[in-house]
């Protein structure tokens, strides 16, 4: 895999936080975990790594403890090097306190952007679980010689459900025309992904002015007032992605895997989601133990009926308990004769034996970080 020592990504591992409010009590964003086995910033952190960049900041904010454990020297992300590398950047404004927006946190973490030799930067958040390949889009920035490139792609928004996204219009050369934050419709739209690329010198020209003006949102002061100013492109991802923005989304998100099509799409042969190693034994299913339509992660012990469900590491299912429609999270254990569906566990919950526990495809039930029922 070739190095490009001339992009920087910087990741924002806690925007939008307060939109999953009971799964960010005790950490961000990006530590939250998905899919079995992986956390929301593997999928950033993999797209940088796949894409040659090499030198990648984590913009931190508040609760960030379990990200500095799962991500730790970055050694299986291959970013722990002697040049570039992984860089975790702290959460304080300059002004005092927690950093108000993307422009603010910017500012704050200025010096090491300065210090570093890259021409570029790609900025991307951890809401949005995708796959991709910046190397195109790099490609497209400087062949349009646009001040930012933005990365949407087509989806579906409903403004009922959906929080926290911006809506995009673009002229018929794909440059910017229109900027909605949380508009009122409903249909196919071109969402933005949360994802741009930007110049250092152009970067470092707007968070200077915004600092000199207090404006701390890049969405609000950059892209909805500059947009006719600056020359702000388009670039159309056509792979697959989901958003993470409310308890339900995340437990949508997850059960999206059952379905072979879109857990391929998500994770390519090509281009592997790289994650913390957990060297944990293999999964345990006892002879009673019945299997349906599920995702069990390793080091899971089964001895009850598992249905269309998603097992994080760990986690373990008493004999003649029935888990159906759940996402049981690292260390849950659910004792015996119990009968779980459309739950959420966080981690390291426990639930006793007989116990009966019922949510829904649309209001699953969750049950908080140590929670014993």
């Amino acid at each position: 895999m070739s190095v490009n020592y001339n992009v920087l990504g910087l990741i924002f591992a806690s925007m939008h936080d307060s939109y999953v409010s009971e799964l960010t009590k005790r950490r961000t964003m990006g530590s939250i975990p998905f899919g079995g086995r992986y956390r929301l910033i593997d999928f950033p952190l993999s797209n940088f790594v796949h894409s040659g960049v090499s030198e990648v900041g984590v913009i931190t904010k508040s609760n960030y403890g379990s990200l500095l454990d799962h991500l730790g020297s970055g050694r299986d992300w291959d970013l722990s090097r002697k040049k570039g590398g992984l860089h975790l950047l702290p959460p304080y404004s300059q002004t005092g306190g927690i950093y108000n927006g993307r422009l603010d946190a910017l500012n704050n973490i200025w010096g090491y952007v300065e210090h570093s030799n890259a021409k570029y930067v790609i900025m991307a958040s951890c809401d949005v679980v995708t796959t991709l390949n910046f190397n195109p889009v790099l490609k497209q920035h400087m062949d349009t010689e646009a001040d930012i490139t933005l990365v949407y792609s087509k989806g579906l928004y409903n403004c009922e459900k959906d929080n926290c996204t911006t809506v995009l219009e673009f002229d018929d050369e794909n440059r910017l025309k229109d900027v909605l934050v949380d508009p009122q419709i409903t249909g196919e739209c071109n969402i933005w992904l949360e994802m741009c690329i930007v110049t250092k010198d152009f970067l470092k020209k707007i968070v200077s002015d915004a600092a000199s003006r207090n404006q701390y949102s890049f969405t609000r002061e950059i892209l909805q007032r500059k947009k006719d100013e600056f020359k702000i492109m388009g670039y159309k991802h056509e792979g697959f992605f989901t958003r993470i923005d409310s308890i339900q989304e995340y437990y949508a998100a997850n059960r999206l895997l059952l379905d072979p099509a879109k857990k391929d799409a998500l994770f390519p042969k090509n281009m592997p989601v790289l994650t913390k190693i957990g060297d944990n034994g293999p999964v345990k299913y006892g002879l009673e133990s019945n299997i349906k339509d599920s995702l069990i992660a390793d080091g899971c012990v089964i001895e009850g009926t598992v249905i269309n469900s998603i097992l994080f590491r760990g986690v373990k299912v008493g004999k003649d308990s029935v888990v159906k429609d759940c996402v049981l999270l690292q260390g849950t254990k659910v004792g015996e004769n119990c009968s779980i569906a459309s739950v959420i566990t966080d981690k390291n919950v426990e639930i006793s034996n007989e116990k009966v526990l019922t949510g829904s495809e649309t209001y699953p039930l969750y049950i908080g970080k140590g929670g014993k029922i």
